[in-house]
């Protein structure tokens, strides 16, 4: 309902839209008919979001991205400056193909960085990690670090976004600021350090995937060292 979300004057929502309580709207974007957006949403400048898009709540998506038809983005998840949805693997122009639309999801928590690309009909996992200019190109687990192009998996990360490492006799990691255990589970249960990422995946021990972040525990720290080992 208009008053209960801000829109500056300069962008428009288009009747049909629905943006929930609390969101924003900055300079120089466009909400289409059609699109759904929860609520403490943030949306910077010169952004689109087309029909039919579903958005959860408190989703933040930087300048200068467009969220095409087939997106769907659960909450908490962040978009960077620049970063590319697509909808078609094969466009051409001279060939309409609007009733083929392919679909992709972003689960809850993730974050794509400034300038990735993810290809349309993949799901990226729950607290994922896309790297700035990465290229996404198939389906990516939960709490996933994913760099380079096309994108290839480089290790993991905890809900706060810090690398996890050293994983003990039993698979178990422990972010660097919250102390919270996260454990390698493979396909056959066998837990350990893995020679490859495929067929593990990863849980946090102390705190379930869907619940709220403690409040003591939403303010950030910084722990750069592990990124900084993988460029």
């Amino acid at each position: 309902m208009p008053g209960e979300y801000f829109v500056h004057e300069s962008s428009y929502v288009d009747e049909g839209a629905v943006v929930g309580k609390g969101s924003k709207i900055w300079h120089f974007s466009h909400i289409m008919s059609g699109a759904q957006i929860g609520e403490r949403c943030n949306f910077g400048q010169n952004v689109n979001v087309d029909r039919g898009v579903i958005i959860g709540n408190n989703v933040k998506v930087q300048n200068n991205v467009s969220i095409y038809t087939g997106t769907t983005i659960e909450d908490d998840v962040f978009l960077g400056p620049s970063c590319v949805l697509t909808n078609v693997s094969n466009p051409r122009s001279q060939i309409n193909r609007h009733s083929l639309y392919e679909k992709t999801l972003i689960k809850k928590g993730a974050s794509i960085g400034a300038n990735a690309t993810v290809v349309c009909g993949v799901t990226i996992g729950r607290y994922a990690l896309i790297a700035a200019g990465a290229v996404v190109t198939s389906d990516i687990p939960d709490y996933a670090l994913v760099v380079g192009v096309p994108g290839r998996q480089r290790g993991w990360v905890s809900r706060h976004g810090h690398g996890l490492k050293n994983p003990d006799q039993n698979g178990v990691m422990i972010c660097p600021e919250t102390k919270y255990r996260y454990q390698l589970i493979s396909a056959d249960k066998i837990t350990g350090k893995p020679s490859s990422f495929r067929g593990f995946v990863l849980k946090c021990i102390d705190l379930n995937e869907e619940e709220p972040l403690p409040e003591n525990l939403s303010m950030g720290d910084k722990d750069y060292a592990f990124f900084k080992t993988i460029r």
